[in-house]
């Protein structure tokens, strides 16, 4: 039981990490979340976010990286990244 890995959602859609970038949503549809973490800081023996990048991207491998990004934004914490994150991508993906 402790060996099966969920994986980590949030609002019922997925979330990657690599490194300092996280990706929110799927890449089987249409647009998906890029989070890029630009400035911490230490809080205890934790990192915490201080300058998150937020961009809403095409998922489209076709297009250059450049030409993917939609909309982009910088917020001050994770939690504000990731509400605006959750928003846009909800709105982008209900527009069909």
């Amino acid at each position: 039981m402790a060996s099966e890995k969920l994986p980590l959602t949030y609002k019922g859609r997925p979330l990657r990490r690599k490194d300092s970038l996280i990706y929110y949503g799927s890449m089987a549809e249409k647009y998906i979340i890029m989070l890029q973490v630009m400035a911490s800081q230490k809080l205890d023996d934790l990192d915490v976010a201080t300058k998150v990048s937020v961009q809403l991207q095409l998922t489209d491998p076709d297009l250059k990286s450049r030409d993917r990004v939609v909309k982009k934004t910088e917020k001050d914490s994770l939690y504000a990244a990731m509400d605006v994150a959750s928003v846009w991508l909800e709105r982008a993906l209900s527009t069909k």
